[in-house]
C-alpha cells in the first residue's frame, strides 16, 4: 500500500543454538582435557615419557592409552566445537560435525559387525584376554585392570584357570621357580565375606586340585563367558547408554550444522 514501507527481517545467528553448543563443548573440551591429563601423568609415573620405546614392550594393553586417546580425541572435538560456536568459524563447525559424524558411523558398523560376527569376536576376546594374561606382571595398570575384571564378573582366565599357564609366573611346569607356580592371581579367589583382611595368596597351588575341589576356593568360569552373560542380563541397560551416546553424538551434529546454515545466510546478505 502506499504510503507504507515493508520491513524485512534480516537472517541472523540464532544465540540460543550457538551458546548451548558452545557450553555443550566446553564441559566436553574440560573432560577431555582432564582424561589427557590423567593419561600423560600416569606415563609420567611409570617413567614411559623418558622412555617412548616402553610403549612397545608391553605384550599385552595398556590401560592408559584409553585415557590418552579418548581425552585427546574429546580435547579436540571440544576445541573445535567450542571455539567454532564463539568465533563463528564455519570451517572448525564443520570439522566437529563429520569427525563427530564418523565416530557414530563407526559406532554403528562395530554394533552391526560385532553382532553378525559374533564367534570371530569372541575368539578375538579370547586372544586379546589372554596376551594380557602374558602381561599381567609386566604393567602394574594392566594388572590392576585384570584384578578388576576378574572379580567383578567372577571369572577366572579367558575360559577358565588353565589360561594362567599363559603367565611364566603362574605356569605349571617343573621348571617354573616361582612360588605362584600352578596357581592363580587372588582376584581368582572365591572371597570369604568373614574376611577382613584381603588374603593374597588365596590361590597358591590351587591349580594342582581336582576341578571339583578347586570350585570351592576359585571361580571357575572364564570371563568371556561371564562377560557374555552380563551383557545379556544388562542388555536394555547397556543399550540404554548406547542410545544416549548416539543421540547425544546426533544432537551436536545438527546443532553444528544448524549454526553453519545459520552463519551463511548472514554472510550472504553482506
Amino acid at each position: 500500500m502506499p504510503g507504507k514501507h515493508q520491513h524485512f527481517q534480516e537472517p541472523e545467528v540464532g544465540c540460543c543454538g550457538k551458546y548451548f553448543l558452545f557450553g555443550f563443548n566446553i564441559v566436553f573440551w574440560v573432560l577431555g582435557a582432564l582424561f589427557l591429563a590423567i593419561g600423560l601423568w600416569a606415563w609420567s609415573e611409570k617413567g614411559v615419557l623418558s622412555n617412548i620405546s616402553a610403549l612397545t614392550d608391553l605384550g599385552g594393553l595398556d590401560p592408559v592409552w584409553l585415557f590418552v586417546v579418548v581425552g585427546g580425541v574429546m580435547s579436540v572435538l571440544g576445541f573445535a566445537g567450542c571455539i567454532g560456536a564463539l568465533r563463528e568459524n564455519t570451517f572448525l563447525l564443520k570439522f566437529f560435525s563429520v569427525i563427530l559424524g564418523l565416530i557414530f558411523f563407526l559406532e554403528l558398523a562395530t554394533g552391526i559387525l560385532a553382532f553378525v560376527f559374533k564367534d570371530w569376536i569372541r575368539d578375538q576376546l579370547n586372544l586379546f584376554i589372554n596376551n594380557n594374561v602374558k602381561a599381567y606382571r609386566d604393567d602394574i595398570d594392566l594388572q590392576n585392570l585384570i584384578d578388576f575384571a576378574q572379580e567383578y564378573w567372577s571369572c577366572c582366565g579367558a575360559r577358565g584357570p588353565n589360561d594362567w599357564n599363559l603367565n611364566i609366573y603362574f605356569n605349571c611346569t617343573d621348571l617354573n621357580p616361582s612360588r605362584e607356580r600352578c596357581g592363580v592371581p587372588f582376584s581368582c579367589c572365591v572371597r570369604d565375606p568373614a574376611e577382613d583382611v584381603l588374603n593374597t595368596q588365596c590361590g597358591y597351588d590351587v591349580r594342582l586340585k581336582l576341578e571339583l575341589e578347586q570350585q570351592g576356593f576359585i571361580h571357575t568360569k572364564g570371563c568371556v563367558g561371564q562377560f557374555e552373560k552380563w551383557l545379556q542380563d544388562n542388555l536394555i541397560v547397556v543399550a540404554g547408554v548406547f542410545v544416549g551416546i548416539a543421540l547425544l553424538q546426533i544432537f551436536g551434529i545438527c546443532l553444528a550444522q544448524n549454526l553453519v546454515s545459520d552463519i551463511k545466510a548472514v554472510k550472504a546478505n553482506w
